[in-house]
């Protein structure tokens, strides 16, 4: 799974995958590569954002990292850099009352980011991208014209461009646990089955690859390691196990067989 091109036309920022080997490689340095990509933009921006209440220091801030909580609707008229949250966010974004930002987080323009979003950190998101209602996203990409509207959760994961979650739609993370594994707080390398054998990935936590132009139905689960190709659509309440699906497939329930979408 080294060639981006099974997933993904364009890249949004390159240079948060130069030098990976894997295409889930970029989430194991988002953090880091992040911060120094927000630290690095150019230009005068605004550096104050109203209608927001502000975590600074940490006897004040949950564990987790600074952020800031929406208290007023916010229409973003330039783009706004908030160096000491890492966090940098485009200009004709809007941000709707109750939402939760925590750096490092980079937002790209003419976004939505609607009442209740949780951006959790370590998250870089596109242009004209939509994290909706009750939406969690922590420690992945979402590239441009992607939409997570409603009940979604999005963990450790890659989307590609114009990609849509119907409601309730998740990214799981986290495998099953034995319960010796949880006491001695131990999570088990995620392991993907593959044609040409089973590739460890040295995460103990990891979503899911989605390529361009997905279309996730209501309710559907992807498993931790799931890499899914350009052009999929997963019917609604389906559970996708780990592994790979090449671009173009219908996955259906278990009584219909995954067939392409050309036939």
């Amino acid at each position: 799974m080294k060639d981006l091109n099974l997933f993904f036309s364009n890249l949004i920022e390159p240079e948060i995958f130069a030098g990976c080997e894997q295409v889930w490689d970029p989430l194991k340095t988002l953090g880091p590569r992040l911060e120094k990509l927000i630290h690095k933009k150019g230009g005068s921006y605004a550096t104050h954002l109203p209608g927001i209440k502000t975590t600074l220091d940490s006897s004040s801030y949950h564990r987790g990292g600074k952020g800031f909580y929406v208290e007023d609707w916010i229409d973003l008229a330039e783009s706004v850099y908030l160096k000491e949250l890492d966090i940098f966010i485009g200009k004709g974004t809007q941000l709707e009352p109750s939402t939760i930002i925590k750096g490092p987080a980079m937002i790209g323009e003419n976004c939505d980011i609607r009442q209740g979003a949780y951006i959790r950190g370590n998250v870089l998101i596109g242009n004209h991208c939509v994290i909706g209602h009750t939406t969690e996203v922590k420690n992945s990409i979402l590239m441009d014209h992607t939409e997570a509207g409603h009940f979604n959760y999005i963990g450790d994961s890659i989307i590609g461009s114009h990609v849509n979650l119907g409601a309730g739609s998740k990214l799981a993370n986290l495998q099953f646990r034995s319960a010796d594994e949880k006491l001695k707080d131990y999570i088990k390398p995620i392991q993907i089955p593959l044609d040409s054998g089973i590739i460890n990935t040295g995460m103990g936590k990891l979503g899911a690859v989605l390529g361009d132009n997905v279309e996730l139905g209501c309710n559907a689960i992807v498993c931790p390691g799931a890499l899914i190709g350009k052009d999929v659509w997963v019917y609604p309440n389906l559970t996708v196990p780990k592994g790979y699906y090449p671009d173009g497939t219908l996955l259906l329930p278990k009584e219909r067989k995954p067939r392409s979408l050309q036939k």
